[in-house]
């Protein structure tokens, strides 16, 4: 264990004396703080995905229009992948379990808000206070946990469970989004989020404070990255929309590119800058993020396609459509939950990474088999298992590559790149894919429209598998073949 990892790894408190062991924190205290934390990622995670299947019902009682039903999902993307960053930097400088609790206090507000809405105006402005309050608490959560648990096999365990949850809440959204909405109310997919971030809230205690590093707030860093990402979501998500030719589409790129631009200037020049260099100038680490940006450009078009087909082709109601994504939920959780963090133990994390890449494109080839009169077990939920297994495996090893060796102080801002590149990958894959298939459809009209369909949404799925293998070259080529870590006897 490198020095580094030591002093990460020791629990605040008087000096350990000469030649003793330093004291780490009860295994019934760590079981708690991962509780929380886990429990923080999946309900910041599955707000993505669980307005998905309540999108319909959202419509109908609200009277909103196909564009503004669009920025339910849209305004919640902007503020969440805008903000990721900064709200890391926010943790490192002022307190991880501080900024941590503002974070699940606004999210939580925001989610009260949403589900009193009277109006789409509301709603929408309800969907952004949420996605500052998960990019506010959603780097933190990580980097408590990076501080919380000793390094080495407790820590990978730890990420491990911490990665399912990332790849678990977007699939437990929308089982959740099609249970509430059939049984109860679309309302009820905001009023959800309450009763688990008031626990999480009161679980807080067993977390360590962390942070509160003496530098100084960059606030010209935090301002270009913000509207920089901000402007490339929102630019990708109406090029999906409007086309790569309208207007505001290319004002809102060509705002993001020059922002960015001036995000990255600003960081070589400044003193204290937001992101350090020294947090991407490790190339394994930098592959992880690359990785984690492919991953997600891949998985939400994923859903996206997936659930288009259940209930558009198959006629599937919001609660079987949420079912039917079990699979995917299991093998992501098995993968990452047990299965990585022993194989992390046993072969280099290179290897862990492409081997779950690989089975991640034969689950996507898998689904691009997809037919609309196809029973359900041929294709579509064989093929989901296998490819939430070769994710979860790609997860808990690119999040422990993410934070490992990066200074205490830095912690945060890493947790929120790997969060913002899942983010803003999402975006883009969503973006391109969506407009791919849906050119692939019109070509097959007028025609079976359900056929029509099912070729859009398998070619971009096909695509998508193309992705991930994009992503296994990229692992091959920059991450390194570290060692594998022995679990302690």
């Amino acid at each position: 264990m490198s020095t580094q990892d030591r002093t990460e790894a020791a629990p605040p408190g008087p000096a350990t004396p000469p030649g003793t062991a330093a004291p780490t924190p009860s295994g019934e205290r760590l079981g708690l703080a991962l509780a929380v934390i886990a429990a923080a990622q999946l309900m910041l995670v599955l707000d993505n995905t669980i307005v998905a299947v309540a999108l319909p019902s959202m419509q109908s009682a609200l009277g909103l229009s196909d564009a503004r039903l669009g920025w339910i999902v849209t305004a919640y993307a902007l503020a969440f992948g805008g903000l990721l960053l900064a709200g890391g930097r926010a943790g490192d400088l002022f307190g991880r379990r501080r900024v941590f609790r503002a974070g699940l206090v606004i999210f939580t507000l925001a989610s009260l808000f949403g589900g009193l809405a009277g109006s789409g105006e509301a709603l929408i402005a309800a969907r952004v206070l949420q996605g500052v309050g998960a990019a506010i608490a959603a780097p933190t959560a990580l980097s408590l946990l990076a501080s919380t648990f000793p390094a080495g096999p407790a820590r990978n365990k730890a990420l491990g469970v911490y990665g399912a949850m990332g790849g678990l809440g977007s699939v437990v959204g929308l089982l959740l989004g099609g249970a509430l909405t059939e049984y109860l109310s679309w309302r009820w997919v905001m009023y959800i989020n309450i009763p688990i971030a008031v626990a999480v809230l009161i679980g807080t205690g067993v977390l360590k404070e962390g942070g509160r590093d003496r530098g100084k707030v960059d606030v010209s860093g935090a301002l270009t990255a913000t509207f920089g990402f901000g402007s490339l979501v929102y630019g990708i998500n109406r090029a999906g929309e409007k086309g790569l030719d309208d207007g505001t589409t290319l004002i809102a790129l060509a705002v993001a590119v020059v922002l960015i631009a001036a995000f990255v200037v600003i960081q070589r020049a400044g003193r204290a800058p937001m992101l350090p260099g020294s947090v991407l100038a490790d190339r394994s680490r930098a592959g992880a993020n690359a990785v984690m940006f492919l991953i997600g450009a891949g998985m939400f078009a994923t859903f996206y396609f997936l659930t288009l087909y259940m209930q558009i082709v198959k006629g599937y109601e919001p609660m079987i459509t949420g079912l039917a994504y079990l699979p995917f939920a299991i093998g992501i959780g098995f993968a990452a939950g047990g299965v990585g963090p022993r194989l992390l133990a046993k072969v280099p994390e290179r290897s862990v990474i492409a081997t779950g890449l690989v089975i991640g494109v034969a689950g996507m080839v898998w689904l691009s088999f997809l037919e609309p009169g196809q029973n359900a077990f041929a294709v579509l939920l064989p093929a989901q298992l296998v490819c939430g297994f070769g994710l979860g495996l790609v997860f808990v090893t690119v999040t422990v590559i993410s934070v490992r060796g990066v200074s205490p102080e830095d912690t945060g801002i890493a947790a929120g790149l790997i969060n913002t590149s899942q983010q803003i990958g999402g975006a883009v894959g969503l973006a391109v894919l969506a407009a791919t298939a849906s050119v692939i459809t019109d070509h097959n009209l007028p025609g079976d429209r359900a056929e029509a369909l099912t070729a859009g949404y398998a070619y971009g799925l096909l695509i998508g598998g193309g992705i991930y293998l994009i992503a296994l070259i990229v692992t091959l080529t920059t991450i390194r073949a570290t060692a594998p870590q022995p679990q302690p006897h």
